[in-house]
């Protein structure tokens, strides 16, 4: 193959704070840091990753791309990552929707499915 998925690129106002806690949602290390990027992953040699680069413009709608976790316990990880600072939040899901919508500490919009939507067994 010509071309792999190397990573997603994040717009930040705090890197530090934001890759912190991307860590601690996946248990993931940072890679590489300077002032202008701060980059995340599994490993050195483990693909794809996230990026953290700054902007100077606040977040002002829904998110086009968002990341979707698969837990193996939704409500325990739900809990475990707003006690990580993310948030509830609506985006116009519907109440008896299978996945809950979080919001990173900048207000990045994620989803923790139900394990029964996970792709992973």
């Amino acid at each position: 193959m010509a071309v792999s998925f190397y990573s997603i690129v994040v717009d930040a106002h705090d890197l530090p704070v934001l890759a912190r806690f991307w860590c601690g949602v996946l248990d993931w290390e940072v890679l590489f840091e300077t002032e202008d990027e701060i980059v995340i992953g599994a490993g050195k040699n483990a693909l794809p990753g996230i990026t953290f680069v700054p902007v100077p413009e606040a977040k002002k709608t829904k998110n086009r791309l968002h990341i979707d976790l698969a837990p193996d316990d939704q409500d325990a990880e739900v809990e475990r990552i707003i006690g990580l600072g993310a948030r509830r939040a609506d985006v116009g899901q519907h109440a008896d929707a299978t996945w809950v919508v979080l919001e990173d500490p900048e207000g990045n919009e994620f989803c923790v499915l139900s394990p029964k939507n996970s792709l992973i067994d």
